[in-house]
């Protein structure tokens, strides 16, 4: 049996990534602080391992990025955290099971899906959501047989934030920037052998509207082999002095109109290029991707002040074997749990869910707020979120705890993978890497990764 004292409150996190992991950490802070309230949070993931995006959807390439982790890990080893992996709620437990035993549940369960762009041809084969196409190669074990078409010479990306600059930048990296990633293996061969030599990065609107952020801009110039191509036309001289403009964005602008100044290398190798103010209108192909037909956009300022692109008329068809589709992410709907299919989003009140009578069930992370914002943003909104929850935790006593929820959890889910099996498994791919010179080697099998979670 668990041997808490009186006055702990029970707390189910579902969903491991960083917002998730933001809210235990600023919970259990409540049991070293003068709230009077002694908190212990349970963490469950529906996979076998923890971290979500960082460890699923941040670029192999971008190891400094990843490095958050540590801070995730020393979370996971403080007094009163526990982590349940492999439990998929709505098929393993339910809502109402986990209402019966913990005095709180925080939803941190992200975006999962890709925003639609609704076209003709979105679906043939060669048109791959960039969500599925970063789980493929991180290693995600939901996309381990995704197997994208990388015998064309060129892939056209749509979108113009740092997911496409990602997806773009790992089909064009040299053989030796990707060998010393943890790319899955599986994605790490096919890349090596791609016949890509061209990503088209397209944006609909400018390049003042894009969403990259400047450090992924600035180092696309470090890598070998490697020719950017910009536009002249599209950034012209004297693009980044608009001091209205915020300084991201501007030194943004600087770095395109130097693309642009210089011009490609010609010998290079692989060729990445933006191409902005395009829209997809159709992607054709007999039986697979062929060509997209792009549609040329002009801006227009509304009443509201914001910037929209506006269709022109004029089509632009680029022969491609391979569209990876970038234009958002976007939330599912938990069961039960109230949902606004608009916003991909649940409805709540500074992290409270609206019409959740028993004030005990709350949102962190883009299922809050949507897919917007870096790693770091999450640690302010799930620090508003957990005021809410230690607040409303403050005015009622603890559930009564009758049941051992961890032999609960075991007699439900034979093959759960708790801190100790994470921690095995982690040790098992950091150490098939180290003789490499890679961070790790991933695991992407779930008969594997349950395995060697066993002790």
């Amino acid at each position: 049996m668990e041997n808490h004292t009186a006055r702990s409150h029970h707390v189910a996190i579902v969903g491991s990534g960083p917002s998730g992991f933001y809210a235990a950490a600023a919970l259990l802070d409540a049991a070293d602080s003068d709230s009077g309230l002694d908190v212990r949070v349970d963490m469950y993931d529906r996979l076998a391992t923890p971290w979500g995006l960082v460890r699923a959807g941040v670029a192999p390439d971008h190891p400094k990025i990843k490095s958050v982790s540590s801070q995730y890990d020393k979370t996971a080893e403080r007094e009163g955290f526990r982590f349940f992996g492999h439990v998929s709620l709505g098929e393993d437990v339910t809502r109402d099971e986990l209402l019966e035993r913990y005095d709180a549940i925080v939803y941190a369960v992200g975006s999962q899906t890709e925003r639609r762009l609704g076209i003709p041809g979105e679906d043939l084969p060669g048109s791959i959501a960039s969500v599925d196409f970063v789980g493929w190669y991180n290693g995600h074990p939901d996309f381990v047989d995704l197997a994208p078409p990388l015998d064309t010479e060129r892939a056209v990306v749509i979108g113009a934030g740092n997911v496409a600059l990602d997806v773009a930048r790992m089909l064009l990296l040299p053989e030796a920037d990707l060998r010393a990633t943890d790319t899955a293996d599986h994605a790490l061969d096919a890349l090596v052998g791609s016949g890509v030599r061209e990503a088209l990065i397209c944006g609909r609107r400018g390049p003042r509207e894009a969403a990259f952020t400047t450090t992924e801009l600035r180092e696309l110039a470090d890598i070998d082999d490697l020719a950017v191509v910009v536009d002249p036309e599209q950034v012209p001289a004297g693009i980044a002095d608009d001091d209205t403009l915020p300084k991201g964005t501007r030194r943004n602008l600087d770095i395109l109109r130097g693309f642009a100044e210089n011009g490609p290398d010609p010998d290079a190798g692989h060729r990445m290029e933006f191409r902005f103010y395009r829209s997809p209108v159709e992607i054709r192909g007999d039986g697979k991707v062929e060509e997209i037909v792009l549609g040329i956009n002009r801006l227009e300022t509304g009443e509201d002040g914001r910037t929209r692109a506006v269709d022109t008329g004029e089509r632009e068809t680029v022969p491609t074997g391979l569209v990876l589709r970038a234009v958002g992410y976007k939330g599912l709907a938990l069961p039960d749990v109230p949902f606004d299919e608009s916003s991909g989003t649940v409805p709540h009140t500074e992290g409270r869910i609206d019409g959740d009578e028993h004030t005990r069930e709350y949102v962190v992370g883009w299922i809050k707020r949507g897919p917007t914002g870096i790693i770091g943003t999450n640690k302010k909104d799930a620090n508003e979120t957990v005021r809410h929850v230690l607040a409303d935790l403050a005015e009622r006593e603890p559930i009564e705890h009758a049941d051992d929820i961890e032999a609960w959890l075991r007699d439900r889910c034979p093959d759960l993978v708790d801190q100790a099996g994470w921690r095995a498994i982690d040790e098992h791919e950091r150490g098939r890497g180290e003789p490499h010179g890679r961070p790790r080697v991933k695991v992407v099998s779930r008969d594997e990764l349950i395995k060697l979670s066993r002790p």
